[in-house]
């Protein structure tokens, strides 16, 4: 059994991209077998990978690929979550050329990563959803832990904060708060979890904190497993920008603080700059004030770093 590892720009770590032709059913869903290769990976100095995806020929004829993922926490492993990094990470280990298409199995998406000059892709997430409907506790703000929020569901669920709110008054100040910030905020997701029924120490939701500083553009800072994300996750970007869609949510509102460059784009069509601490995000949707159609990321790069790393899979396939 081999496994390619590929490295997404933006990501926390590379991905650990096996091909489910290489694998008998099921496999990826063996704890057992994932924490052998966990800890053979950690003994031959791949600890860094804490992201699995597996790949094949999608069942659904409109697409591509089929894509599933696995998040490795400390204490075990999350089959419910998506992650669009580890997505083009497998996309580009296939080398398959021109737009692809990924039906995502776990969250029941279709992402199109469609190249663009020079290496870099695009990637859109095409749901067409009613604005209302990204809402999963029916309302555009909740209180929870003293603060106000915006839970988002679009793709991942994220549970976004006005940086304001924590005392950060420039972008600056967000990327460089230390663990009583981040603290904070993993209370807030904890406590966001709760409020949607899902386990309070597992992978969702994601949290966020948003501010406005700068014209045209919205700094983000955000929590992954292992603490403050590098940059931004790929479904970060995308829930984001479709919350700024969604009225009476503080991302609708902090994108209308951000100047009238924003304001000023066609509703339908609308673009927007994301200051993370690695560097900016490009995103656009496409959205009524009633319906999101899809929202993409530019400009996303991936590279592989190792090709077919045998791995000490103990499953073997069977005719």
């Amino acid at each position: 059994m081999t496994g390619d590892v590929v490295q997404a720009e933006g990501a926390p770590g590379p991905t650990l991209v096996l091909h489910r032709d290489r694998l008998p059913a099921g496999a990826l869903a063996s704890c057992a077998e994932l924490t052998v290769v966990r800890r053979w990976l950690e003994r031959t100095g791949r600890g860094g990978i804490r992201k699995l995806a597996l790949i094949g020929t999608s069942a659904d004829p409109s697409c591509d690929l089929d894509y599933r993922f696995v998040q490795c926490l400390p204490d075990g492993f999350d089959f419910r979550t998506g992650c669009g990094h580890s997505l083009l990470a497998a996309v580009v280990g296939t080398g398959r050329p021109g737009a692809v298409r990924v039906r995502a199995v776990t969250t029941g998406d279709t992402v199109v990563c469609v190249p663009e000059p020079h290496g870099a892709y695009t990637v859109r997430l095409e749901r067409v959803a009613a604005t209302a409907d990204l809402l999963p506790t029916g309302r555009p703000a909740d209180r929870l832990g003293g603060l106000t929020v915006s839970i988002v569901r679009y793709g991942n669920p994220y549970v976004f904060v006005d940086a304001r709110d924590l005392g950060l008054d420039s972008d600056h100040a967000l990327f460089a708060a230390g663990p009583p910030v981040l603290g904070r905020l993993i209370a807030v997701r904890a406590a966001a979890a709760r409020l949607l029924g899902m386990p309070p120490r597992g992978a969702l939701p994601k949290v966020a904190a948003v501010g406005s500083y700068r014209p045209g553009r919205l700094s983000v800072r955000a929590v992954t497993v292992s603490g403050w994300h590098p940059a931004l996750a790929l479904t970060g970007s995308v829930c984001l920008a479709a919350g700024t869609a969604v009225a009476g949510t503080l991302l609708s509102r902090l994108a209308l603080d951000s100047g009238p460059a924003y304001e000023a784009c066609p509703r339908a069509a609308r673009s927007l700059r994301l200051d993370t601490p690695s560097g900016p995000v490009h995103v656009s949707t496409e959205a009524t004030a009633e319906r999101l159609r899809h929202v993409a990321v530019h400009g996303k790069r991936a590279r592989v770093l190792e090709r077919a790393v045998p791995l000490p899979w103990r499953i073997r396939v069977t005719a």
